[in-house]
C-alpha cells in the first residue's frame, strides 16, 4: 500500500467516533515502535515530522524510513509535516513526497493567517497533498514552537466557517485547553478540555476534521522510572485519557502525540543502562525505547483513540 493523505482515514475516524494517532518521528527505532503497533492492531496512522526532526536527521533519512515502513506494513500510512513554520518549508515537504503537511500560521494576525494558509493549499492540493492550519493558540513549548500562557487563547468559533471557506484547508488544528510539553499546568490546577468551544465549532464546520495538538496524557509511570534512574522531572500532568477520547468520539479526527513517546523511550533506555552498565550496543538500550514506543502506541490506540481494526 503506498503512502496516503488524510482524506480518506478522517472521513471514516469521523464517521466512525474514533481519531487517528498523528506520532513524531526522529529516528528509525521511533518509526519502528509506532508502525509495528499500528500494525499489530491494525490501525491506521499518521507519521509526523516536526521542522526540528527534519534538522536532526534530515528529511531524506525521515521520508525513506517512512517509505521503508509502507512498504513491510499493509496499513493505511500517512507522512506528514507538524508545525510547517512557512511557506517554504510546505513546499520542500510537498515535493519530497510528504502527503499531509501543516501550516501554522497560528501566531500572525487573523487575515495574514488566512493568506498563508491559502497559497500552502493552492500548491500543495496540485499534488493531492492534504493540508491542516490553525486557529487559535496553544502554550507550551515543542520544538521551535513556544508559546506562554499569557500569549495563548482559544479557538473562537465564530472565526472558523469564514477560514475554512477562504483557506479551503482539509482540516483545522484548534486549542481548547491541550498544550505543548510535558508541563502542561502549575501545581493544583485542574486539566480541563472545553468541550463547549468543541461543540460549537463541530455544529458550524459539519463533517469537518478537526485536529488536537499538545494531547500527551504524561503517563507518570514513566517519568517515575525516569527519576528513579537519575532524572529530576517534577510532577508532570498532561490531558487525562478520558477526556481525549471524548473528543475522538467528536469531532476530532486526528489527535497529536509526541511528549509521551519521548518520555516512554528515555525512561526504558534509562532504565535499560542502568541496570546494565557495562552494555555500549546500541541495539540493547535503543531495541528497549522502540519496545517502549510500541506500547505505547497501543495503548493510546486502545485507550484513546479507538481506531484498533480501522486500518
Amino acid at each position: 500500500m503506498p503512502l496516503v493523505n488524510t482524506t480518506e482515514m478522517f472521513k471514516k475516524a469521523y464517521e466512525g467516533g474514533y481519531a487517528i494517532g498523528a506520532f513524531n518521528v526522529n529516528n528509525m527505532e521511533i518509526v519502528q515502535g509506532i508502525t509495528q503497533a499500528c500494525q499489530a492492531l491494525s490501525s491506521p496512522v499518521i507519521l509526523q515530522a516536526s521542522a526540528g526532526a527534519r534538522k536532526y536527521a534530515n528529511g531524506e533519512y525521515l521520508t525513506a524510513l517512512v517509505r521503508a515502513a509502507v512498504k513491510i506494513n499493509d496499513i493505511p500510512i500517512a507522512l506528514h509535516l507538524d508545525h510547517g513554520p512557512n511557506f517554504e518549508t510546505c513546499k520542500d515537504c510537498v515535493d519530497s513526497g510528504f502527503t499531509s503537511v501543516m501550516i501554522d500560521g497560528s501566531s500572525l494576525p487573523y487575515e495574514e493567517n488566512i493568506e498563508l494558509a491559502k497559497k500552502v493549499v493552492d500548491y500543495a492540493h496540485k499534488y493531492n497533498v492534504t493540508v491542516e492550519a490553525e486557529l487559535g493558540r496553544l502554550a507550551g513549548i515543542e520544538d521551535d514552537v513556544n508559546v506562554s500562557e499569557e500569549n495563548s487563547s482559544f479557538t473562537d468559533p465564530a472565526q472558523v466557517e469564514d477560514f475554512v471557506k477562504n483557506t479551503g484547508i482539509d482540516s483545522l488544528a484548534i486549542a481548547i485547553g491541550t498544550s505543548h510539553g510535558a508541563y502542561k499546568f502549575k501545581p493544583g490546577q485542574k486539566p480541563q478540555l472545553r468541550f463547549d468551544i468543541l461543540e460549537e465549532i463541530s455544529k458550524r464546520l459539519p463533517n469537518f476534521p478537526i485536529v488536537l495538538h499538545g494531547a500527551s496524557s504524561v503517563i507518570p509511570e514513566y517519568v517515575e522510572i525516569i527519576n528513579k534512574y537519575g532524572g529530576s522531572m517534577p510532577d508532570a500532568i498532561g490531558i487525562p485519557e478520558e477526556m481525549l477520547r471524548q473528543a475522538a468520539k467528536m469531532a476530532v479526527c486526528k489527535i497529536n502525540v509526541d511528549s509521551d513517546l519521548r518520555l516512554a523511550l528515555t525512561a526504558l533506555v534509562r532504565k535499560h543502562l542502568a541496570e546494565k552498565p557495562s552494555d555500549f550496543d546500541p541495539r540493547g538500550y535503543l531495541g528497549a525505547g522502540r519496545q517502549a514506543i510500541q506500547d505505547i502506541v497501543e495503548h493510546k490506540i486502545k485507550t484513546v483513540l479507538g481506531s484498533e481494526g480501522k486500518a
